[in-house]
């Protein structure tokens, strides 16, 4: 691993699964040291270990690299084999969108050509291959439509230390480029944001851990699925605390808002467009799926406030209506009444519904019931105030009625008196004075009879 990636990770690196970022070498290359299949401080726990530091490379890593001794090819009990088995059975349940590589390291090559071991090496895959139990879907799927198998050999570094040395050194540069078309990763099509790479690494390993199938998402996925939902919890706690909003919210205690639809409207798209710009690189279905989800919460929030608006424009449209209507009452006369009341009304309710279109949310398609049931409640309250002060009227038109009548009758009865009493030679002051008295009580008879 020194040799190669340029790190050391300790002196006893036999325990556990290391990490490090690999020196001199581009692309940028996590390397990951996992514990051996013979590993003395495990102890009886590190054949459990192994499958699972196992299931976790392969889960996590485009390339792969299984260190083999060479007298272990064409053993059935060598160390390698069970691990093999494993590695391919959990790659069959945990198909990815791009190959993973298996580079086969053979340590401590004899004499043996490495044409032969290679051939030797390739039938015993083959085999273990065609042993495992595969999904339904995969029974008849070879080999290579899953990994890239490729196996080169290292001599004994105890005995040949400068050729080891140039060895490594060569399949160093085969790390170099990669992802590259024709490199060790070239089939890769899964790329992640760096970032993603520790959760992703703990999702995984907490999924071995617990003995599940290796059924993960893509890492794309993983990351994605994360991260969109992290980024569209802190825009939703922004605009909660965001001034305008507040601001606006506080102002709805006291009565209407003037522009509102349109403030509240920049206020949410200035939040979705954050969302957008952060979760850029991520998967776009899920990018979309957690932009929709963080819409319908952010309407959730904003929600009181526009039915709190709809009820102000209700309430100022009512009152206004009252008063004019007051006034009709008063100064309007004959058939022109009912006209004059019914152009109130419907300059009222045009004036609502200009009112509800101001308010209206550019982000909401579906809050039309709530214009719906307060333009309803508002079509109500208008006819009840229709219907009483087109009962005040009509009171008044009887009480004037009255009136003439009563007026009229006075009238009469007064001139009536008055000649009587001045024909029979009753001097005219007393006359007019009986006759006043006469027209007075006769008014009074008449207004508490009818």
């Amino acid at each position: 691993m020194k040799d190669n990636f340029g790190y050391i990770f300790r002196t006893q690196t036999t325990q556990g699964i290391w990490m490090a970022k690999a020196i001199g070498i581009e692309p940028f290359i996590v390397a990951i040291d996992v514990e051996g299949s013979d590993s003395r401080e495990r102890g009886q726990g590190g054949a459990t270990f192994e499958k699972q530091s196992a299931v976790f490379a392969l889960a996590i890593a485009d390339i792969v690299i299984i260190n083999m001794w060479c007298h272990d090819i064409g053993r059935e009990h060598a160390a390698s084999r069970p691990l093999l088995k494993t590695v391919f059975e959990a790659m069959t349940r945990s198909f990815r969108s791009s190959k993973t590589s298996l580079l086969f390291v053979l340590r401590d090559q004899t004499m043996t050509p490495l044409e032969l071991l290679q051939r030797l090496l390739r039938q015993d895959i083959e085999r273990i291959w065609a042993a495992i139990a595969h999904a339904d879907a995969h029974k008849r799927t070879p080999l290579d439509e899953f990994f890239n198998v490729e196996i080169t050999a290292l001599p004994s570094y105890e005995l040949e230390e400068m050729k080891f040395t140039e060895q490594v050194a060569r399949l160093r540069q085969r790390f170099f480029l990669s992802t590259s078309p024709g490199g060790l990763a070239g089939d890769r099509k899964d790329g992640q944001p760096a970032s993603g790479l520790p959760l992703r690494a703990q999702q995984i390993w907490e999924t071995v851990k617990k003995n599940k199938d290796l059924d993960l998402p893509p890492p794309q996925v993983l990351v994605a699925t994360f991260r969109c939902e992290q980024i569209a919890k802190e825009k939703l706690s922004r605009l909660k605390l965001d001034e305008t909003w507040l601001a606006m919210g506080e102002a709805l205690k006291s009565g209407p808002v003037s522009e509102f639809g349109e403030k509240l409207s920049s206020i949410l798209e200035n939040y979705l467009c954050q969302y957008d710009k952060d979760a850029i690189n991520h998967e776009e279905s899920i990018r979309n799926e957690n932009r929709r989800k963080l819409e319908a919460k952010a309407l959730k929030v904003v929600r009181p406030a526009y039915v709190a608006m709809l009820q102000h424009l209700r309430s100022i449209a009512l009152k206004s209506l009252q008063t004019r209507l007051e006034r009709t009452v008063k100064e309007a006369s004959g058939d022109g009444f009912e006209a004059a009341v019914d152009s109130c009304c419907q300059s009222r309710m045009r004036k609502f519904e200009r009112g509800c279109e101001d308010a209206t949310i550019r982000q909401v398609n579906d809050w039309v019931s709530l214009q719906v049931n307060v333009r309803e409640s508002l079509r109500r309250d208008i006819e009840t105030l229709k219907s009483e002060k087109k009962a005040e009227y009509e009171e008044l038109i009887k009480a004037q009625k009255i009136k003439k009548v009563s007026d009229g009758a006075g009238i009469l009865v007064r001139v009536g008196v008055a000649a009587s009493l001045m024909a029979v030679g009753c001097d005219p002051v007393t006359a007019t004075a009986v006759a006043l008295a006469a027209s007075t009580s006769t008014k009074r008879l008449i207004d508490k009879n009818i």
